[in-house]
């Protein structure tokens, strides 16, 4: 009997690491204009912010239907097998809901938790749930476990632009034309499994300290849990300038940092040139 561990495509991992990783992971659904695509499938990360930059109609996410739930579980378990299925805050979509419906035909078997988070913050307590797999616990144990450690988890995220908040209708045109012209750049975070906005500053280098100062106020990054960092956009030149103005928080406490590509379900609201952080909280117990 196999423990499955199953997540949808908010948490930003691609196929080809899914694979590696030995998690399934059910797409969502991006769409631009009346074209649907599957995300992570049909639609690379890089492609969609190739599609979003072109665009002044910002795209949306369709929620996954308790019938796709249920033909994924299908294709997941084996018999005798349990999953534990990880989703995408039930704040920021109504997929969680749709899970749980789908669960019920499965007779225990298939248990939901709810990540509070997306993106990096939804893909750590996947990476969690891998390690407890991997410690022997049952699809119980690991979702009891999941559900004391997610609070534990932080998100922060540094905007290069409010444009697209702008565009979402989370600001108004007058303040980002202003945040604009006064170079005024946003960190947002993930708090009670919404995304909310957490301050300010002026300029990249400000930006970075205060993303520094946020990650200091949060107890630090506890280095024995996972943790991720993250870009969106079509390189990350502004990750790796941000990593060497934050060395301090890095060096001589970790090898080499895991990145992630930020995919469509929070990429739609950051737009490109964001840089963020997941961590599990150094106040946090093991």
């Amino acid at each position: 009997m196999a423990v499955k561990i199953i997540t949808d495509s908010a948490s930003d991992i691609t196929p080809d690491r899914a694979s590696m990783l030995g998690v399934e992971v059910i797409p969502m659904t991006t769409v631009f204009g009346e074209t649907e695509y599957l995300d992570g499938v049909t639609l690379t990360n890089r492609e969609f912010f190739e599609k979003l930059i072109e665009t002044d109609e910002l795209p949306h996410t369709s929620q996954i239907t308790p019938f796709q739930y249920e033909e994924a579980f299908k294709k997941a378990l084996c018999p005798g097998d349990e999953a534990v299925y990880i989703a995408i805050s039930s704040k920021l979509s109504g997929s969680c809901g749709g899970a749980a419906v789908a669960a019920e035909a499965f007779g225990g078997r298939v248990t939901v938790v709810d990540s509070e988070n997306v993106s990096i913050g939804q893909q750590l307590l996947v990476l969690y749930a891998l390690r407890l797999r991997d410690r022997g616990l049952s699809a119980g144990e690991i979702a009891r476990t999941l559900k004391e450690r997610r609070g534990d988890i932080r998100v922060l995220a540094l905007l290069d632009t409010l444009e697209y908040l702008k565009k979402g209708g989370r600001i108004s045109p007058t303040v980002a034309f202003a945040g604009g012209l006064l170079s005024i750049k946003p960190v947002v975070s993930v708090e009670n499994g919404e995304v909310v906005l957490a301050g300010k500053a002026r300029g990249s280098k400000n930006g970075n300290n205060l993303l520094m100062s946020f990650v200091e106020k949060s107890g630090g990054i506890d280095f024995d849990m996972p943790y991720m960092l993250a870009y969106s956009g079509l390189d990350d030149a502004l990750l790796q300038k941000y990593i060497r103005d934050s060395e301090a928080l890095y060096k001589g406490r970790t090898g080499e940092l895991p990145v992630c590509a930020i995919g469509s379900a929070i990429g739609t609201h950051v737009g490109p040139g964001a840089v963020g952080v997941a961590f599990f909280s150094g106040d946090s117990g093991k």
